[in-house]
C-alpha cells in the first residue's frame, strides 16, 4: 500500500465513522457538574449515562425498524442561568439534538427551556422542581418532568410538620434564588391551607456561610420547627448555625436536604432532618436493587451523592427512548405527541410509568409517589417505614 493509498483508506474510515456518529440520536445532557449543586448534577448525569449505556448495549433505540444508538452531548451549566441559555442555543442550533435531559436548578430551567419550546424540541426535566417548570408554556408544550414539583413537596412538608408531628410555630428559611423563593411561596400557601402562618420568613443568598441573624429572628419569634427551601451547602450552614447558637429545632424541608453536600457538611448537626424523596437508596424492588448495584459498580461508590437525582435521570432516558420508538421518529412534534400518549409501561427506578403524561399534564410524578426520608447515620432512610411496606414500595400515578 502506498502512502497516498493509506491516507485515502484512513480518510474513508474516518468518514464512515463520522457518518455513523451523525446517524446516532443526539441527546443533550445539561446540569451543574461543578459548584454547590454538583452533587445533584453529577448524580443525575451518571444516572442518565447508565441508562444510555444499557440501551446502547442492547442495540439502541428502534426508530422505525432501525436500531440507533444514543450519543450524549454533555454540558456543564454551573447552575448559572446565563450559561444555561448559551448551552441551550448551542445544543439546538449547532448540535441539532433530538431532545435534552437534565436541568437541576429551577432558575436555569426557566431561563433556558424557552429556546427548546420555540424549536419544538422536547426537554425531560429530571431534577428541577419549581412548580412553574412544566407549566411555563401552553399546549403544545415540549417540557416534561420526572421530579416531584414544589407544590407536591411543600404540601408534604407542611403535612409532616403540622399534621404528623404537631408543630405550631413554623419558620421558613429559603435562599434568594428562583428555587428558594418559589418554594417559599408554595410553603406559605400550604401553611395557609392548614390555617397556619409562619412566625418568621427569612431569606439568605447562595454561598452565605453565616445565617446567625436569620436564625436568631426565628428563635426570638418562638419557632418550633424550620421549614427549608435551599440546596445542600447553605442548608448545612443553617444546621451548623443552630448548633453554634445552642438552639435545636427540627429541620423539615425540600428534597435537597438529602444532598451529600448537606449530610457531609452538617455532620451530626444534620441528623434527623426530614424531606420528601421519590427514591431512597434501598433495594426495595428488583429494579431498584439492579440500579443501585449497577451505579455502584460503574462509578465505584457506595452511597450515591444524590440518589433522587440519579434515579430520576435514569428513568427520564427510558421514557424518552420509549417515546422515540413509539413515534418511529426523532422529530420533535412526533416525540412530544408520543410522550403524551405512551402506550408502553416503563418499569423505572422511581415508579412504574403507565401513561405518565397527557396533553395537559406533563408531570410524571403525582403526590402519592414520594415518601418522607430522614437523615440517620449519615444517609437517608425512610422517615416512616410503614409508608413503603409491602405493596406500598412502588407507588404509581393514578390514572386520569
Amino acid at each position: 500500500m502506498t502512502l497516498k493509498t493509506g491516507f485515502a483508506a484512513l480518510a474513508a474510515t474516518l468518514a464512515l465513522a463520522s457518518a455513523a456518529a451523525a446517524q446516532d440520536i443526539k441527546i443533550g445532557l445539561t446540569g451543574p457538574f461543578t459548584g454547590g449543586s454538583s452533587s445533584m448534577g453529577v448524580s443525575m448525569r451518571d444516572g442518565v449515562k447508565l441508562a444510555v449505556e444499557e440501551i446502547n448495549a442492547a442495540g439502541g433505540v428502534d426508530v422505525g425498524g432501525k436500531k440507533t444508538k444514543i450519543t450524549l452531548i454533555e454540558r456543564d451549566d454551573e447552575a448559572k442561568n446565563e450559561l444555561g441559555v448559551q448551552i441551550a442555543q448551542e445544543l439546538i442550533n449547532k448540535e441539532k439534538v433530538t431532545a435534552t435531559v437534565g436541568f437541576i436548578n429551577t432558575g436555569v430551567s426557566l431561563a433556558s427551556q424557552r429556546f427548546y419550546q420555540e424549536a419544538e424540541i422536547p426537554v425531560m426535566n429530571n431534577v428541577a422542581t419549581g412548580t412553574l417548570v412544566a407549566k411555563q408554556f401552553p399546549a403544545p408544550n415540549y417540557i416534561f418532568r420526572t421530579s416531584a414539583n414544589d407544590a407536591i413537596q411543600s404540601s408534604m412538608i407542611v403535612d409532616e410538620a403540622i399534621v404528623r408531628q404537631g408543630f405550631k410555630k413554623p419558620a421558613i428559611m429559603a435562599d434568594s434564588t428562583n428555587y428558594g423563593q418559589l418554594g417559599r411561596t408554595d410553603l406559605e400557601a400550604a401553611l395557609a391551607a392548614k390555617g397556619v402562618k409562619a412566625v418568621a420568613v427569612e431569606k439568605f443568598n447562595v454561598k452565605d456561610t453565616d445565617m446567625t441573624a436569620q436564625l436568631l429572628r426565628a428563635k426570638e419569634a418562638g419557632a418550633d420547627v424550620l421549614l427549608t427551601y435551599a440546596i445542600g451547602p447553605e442548608l448545612a450552614q443553617l444546621a451548623n448555625g443552630m448548633a453554634k447558637l445552642g438552639w435545636k429545632v427540627p429541620m423539615i424541608g425540600s428534597w435537597t436536604l438529602s444532598m451529600a453536600s448537606f449530610i457531609d457538611t452538617a455532620g451530626a448537626n444534620g441528623e434527623g432532618a426530614i424531606m420528601p424523596q421519590t427514591f431512597i437508596q434501598q433495594p426495595t424492588t428488583p429494579k431498584r436493587k439492579a440500579f443501585i448495584e449497577a451505579y455502584q459498580k460503574a462509578y465505584k461508590v457506595d452511597r450515591i451523592a444524590s440518589p433522587v437525582s440519579a434515579a430520576q435521570g435514569y428513568d427520564s432516558v427510558y421514557l424518552l427512548a420509549a417515546a422515540i420508538e413509539q413515534a418511529k421518529s426523532t422529530e420533535g412534534p412526533k416525540v412530544r405527541e408520543a410522550l403524551e400518549n405512551l402506550g408502553k409501561k416503563i418499569e423505572g427506578v422511581v415508579t412504574i410509568y403507565d401513561k405518565p403524561f397527557s396533553k395537559d399534564d406533563h408531570e410524571a410524578i403525582s403526590g402519592n409517589i414520594p415518601v418522607m426520608g430522614i437523615i440517620k447515620g449519615g444517609k437517608v432512610e425512610p422517615a416512616h417505614p410503614e409508608d413503603i411496606a409491602g405493596d406500598k414500595a412502588v407507588r404509581v400515578k393514578p390514572k386520569a
